[in-house]
Order: C-alpha cells, then sequence, then structure tokens
C-alpha cells in the first residue's frame, strides 16, 4: 500500500509539472511536411544496408536544421546531435530506416514500384513494416526542436537507424552494429525513446508495456542428410523430407508439451524448406528455416537445448542425421518501468489518458532491444489504422497500408517526452 502512494503521488507531481510547450502551431504547421516525406520514402523505398538514398534526404534535412550530423554509420545510419541552449542530460531518439522485399499491391499515388534482388531473386520493394512513417516523424521531431532549443536543458540525439529487418547473409547491421561503433557515447546517452507505428490501432491511441514489451528472435537453420533414391522404391533410401516432416511435428511438442505458457507466450515456426528437384526423386538432404520467439530467457535456455536435442535424435530415428544451428536476431524489447513511469504523464498529456493504453507483450520483435540493454529505453507502439475501420492489413504484407493522420500524434508524443525528460 505504501508503494502505491508513494507512485501516486510522484505521478502527481511529475503531471502537476509538466511543461506545456505551446508547440501546437508548430504541430499544426509541420504536419504535412510529414506527410509528404513519408510518401517520398514510401515512393522509394530502400533494403537493409541499401539505405544510400534515403540516408542522404535525411542527412541534408538534420544539416539544414544546425544539427551536428554524422553519416555512414553502421554502414548507412544517420545520427544527428541537437544541444539546447542548456546542459543537462542526454536523450536519444531512434527510427528505422529500411524497407522490405515486398512487392506492394496498394493502389495509392505514391505506390512503391522499386524492384531489386533479394537473395538472388528478383522481388518488389516496399515499406511493408511502417519505417517510413517512423523516418517521417523522427525528421519532423527533428524540425521542432531545433526551432526550440531555448527550451532543451540539454542534448538531443537523432538516431536514424539502417538494417532493423536485419542485414543481409554475411553483413553486420541494425541496431546491434550501431551500438558497437559507440552510436550511444559521445555524448553518453541517459535514455531513449522509439515508437512504431500499427496498422491495427486506431489513430490516436497509444499503446504501451512496462518490462517486456516485444519478444527475442532467434533464426535457426536446420540440415538433415537421408539417401538417395528413385521415388518408386523409398525402400532403398533415407527421406529426408519425410524426416523433416517428423522434425517440425517433434519441434511443436515442445511449445505445446514443454513450456509453461502461462508464463510467457513462446513460438516455433518453421518458414522455409528447401529439397529435392524432381516428382520421381527422394532427395539427398533438405534445409529448413525458421524461428523461435520467446519473452523469457529462461523459456529461451530451455527451448533451444531442447530443440539442439530433439533435431539429431528424430533424424536419427529414421535413419538419417541432421544439424541445427540457431542465432540470435534481437533480445527482448524491455521497457525500463521508472523511465514508462516518469513518461506516461507525457503520453497522457498529449494523447488523452483514454487513448494510452496498457497491452500485452507481442511475440514479434524489435533490435531496439539492443540499445535497451545499454540505457534504459521505452518502446510503444502508435496508432495507424482509420476509426471505425473493421479492417487492417498486418505488417509485412502487400496489402499493408497506414492512416496518414495518425502520424502527426508521434511528432507530438516523441517531442514532449524529449522536453519533459530533459527537464524533469
Amino acid at each position: 500500500m505504501k508503494y502505491y502512494l508513494i507512485l501516486s503521488l510522484f505521478l502527481w507531481c511529475v503531471n502537476s509539472t509538466a511543461q506545456k510547450y505551446n508547440l501546437e502551431k508548430e504541430f499544426k504547421g509541420i504536419e504535412q511536411k510529414v506527410i509528404d516525406w513519408r510518401r517520398d520514402f514510401h515512393q522509394n523505398p530502400e533494403l537493409s544496408n541499401r539505405e544510400f538514398k534515403t540516408a542522404e534526404k535525411i542527412a541534408t534535412h538534420l544539416k539544414s536544421l544546425g544539427t551536428e550530423v554524422q553519416t555512414g554509420v553502421a554502414k548507412t545510419g544517420v545520427v544527428g546531435i541537437l544541444k539546447g541552449n542548456k546542459k543537462g542530460k542526454v536523450i536519444a531518439l531512434r527510427a528505422d530506416i529500411d524497407a522490405l522485399p515486398v512487392t506492394e499491391r496498394n493502389d495509392l499515388p505514391f505506390k512503391s514500384t522499386v524492384t531489386s534482388e533479394f537473395l538472388g531473386q528478383e522481388t518488389g520493394v516496399m515499406h511493408a513494416c511502417g519505417h517510413d512513417t517512423h523516418t517521417a516523424i523522427l525528421m519532423g521531431v527533428a524540425e521542432i526542436l531545433a526551432k526550440n532549443k531555448d527550451k532543451i536543458k540539454g542534448t538531443v540525439k537523432f538516431i536514424f537507424q539502417p538494417a532493423e529487418e536485419g542485414p543481409p547473409p554475411g553483413e553486420e547491421g541494425g541496431a546491434l552494429l550501431m551500438v558497437k561503433e559507440g552510436v550511444l557515447k559521445n555524448p553518453d546517452v541517459d535514455a531513449i525513446f522509439g515508437l512504431h507505428i500499427n496498422s491495427a490501432t486506431p489513430v490516436g491511441v497509444i499503446r504501451y508495456k512496462s518490462e517486456g514489451l516485444m519478444a527475442a528472435v532467434q533464426r535457426f537453420v536446420i540440415q538433415v542428410e537421408g539417401k538417395q533414391t528413385h521415388g518408386s522404391q523409398p525402400w532403398k533410401g533415407i527421406d529426408p523430407i519425410l524426416i523433416s516432416a517428423k522434425i517440425i511435428d517433434g519441434l511443436q511438442t515442445i511449445i505445446s508439451r514443454e513450456v509453461d505458457l502461462t508464463n510467457e507466450a513462446a513460438v516455433i515456426s518453421v518458414g522455409k524448406i528447401t529439397s529435392g528437384v524432381r516428382f520421381n526423386i527422394i532427395p539427398e538432404s533438405a534445409e529448413m528455416i525458421g524461428t523461435i520467439r520467446t519473452l523469457d530467457y529462461d523459456m529461451q535456455k530451455l527451448i533451444t537445448e531442447r530443440m539442439k536435442e530433439m533435431v539429431p535424435a528424430i533424424a536419427k530415428v529414421y535413419g538419417g542425421s541432421a544439424t541445427i544451428d540457431i542465432k540470435s536476431n534481437t533480445d527482448i524489447t524491455y521497457n525500463d518501468p521508472n523511465l514508462v513511469v516518469k513518461m506516461l504523464p507525457t503520453l497522457n498529456r498529449v494523447a488523452g489518458k483514454d487513448n494510452v493504453q496498457l497491452q500485452k507483450a507481442v511475440t514479434g520483435g524489435e533490435d531496439f532491444s539492443y540499445f535497451q540493454n545499454e540505457v534504459p529505453g521505452f518502446f510503444f507502439f502508435l496508432g495507424g489504422m482509420t476509426p471505425g475501420s473493421t479492417k487492417s492489413f498486418p505488417h509485412h504484407t502487400p496489402d499493408f497500408t497506414i492512416d496518414e493522420n495518425g502520424m502527426i500524434l508521434g511528432v507530438k508524443a516523441l517531442t514532449e517526452m524529449s522536453l519533459d525528460f530533459l527537464n524533469q
């Protein structure tokens, strides 16, 4: 009871003393620019570690604002440093800038018709996860803050991050490489904020969760070896496709029978199987690629250990052999509880208390987690679905779209969160 009384008092104090910065005119004035930037990025998307023109546009904008600009960070990343009129803490704001190998199906005047090569295949390129909106939003935040340096007690570091979707095979990239190259140093960052637009959340709504918000992501590759034979004589060979099917079946029992799902959610999914060349040949080998999603590190350890035990054991039962390689893509996106408590009054003020909603953890992943491993961070979801709509298309699909009216709330939230954090 004592804890909750102290917490309530703290929230009341923060909320009652929170600055009101009188920026409504500036927010209104920049909204169309943010929309125009987003449409330009949407029409000209670039894949991970190849965001050259995107980076140029960002750097040009930041330089026009008088900020210190660093380019080529983690290959194609851009960092802007804005110093306020008074010394103080350092807040970082992050936006991801890369697109996906998806061919757009929307009928928009700014539809992407860009094509590229991905893993040896010709593909369309599309901002099918909303990174175009994140980039435009942060450019808007940078412009407003640059015009209000007198309100900044400290420094704002704008981090435009490439390769959030993962660097190409054989390359480094993303948040992990940015951290490795020292993006959170010189000046040393005290905290970091980020957002993600969401096609299933109504415009005007912000959703958040303290502690674990998004899952740790691992990628696994399973190589199955059998013995090739004619399709009409399976008894003369060892079928790697059959073994693969048994392995997939077995892996799902880890989730359904061994993991305590009342603790947190967990997922094992096989997303790709490659084997064989002809209908009447049982092939020599098969390859499976998939993902593991966990929200608890003890659960992650159990799942990976059991997969490493189970895969070769199942293959052996059917006369073959199999190996499994598991690599980490992201850690758990962990929102610092103290930082969340401090910033909730700001979100309530800019969005309205009823529009700031607590949500459950999700099994999607975010490499923003690597920043949060180093400094306290707060990552939240921003509404991008037209209010009253009964249908939204998932992220990473050809039909993905967002309502651009939702972006200005992102500008307001990151701007006032930054000012409140630095002035507290």
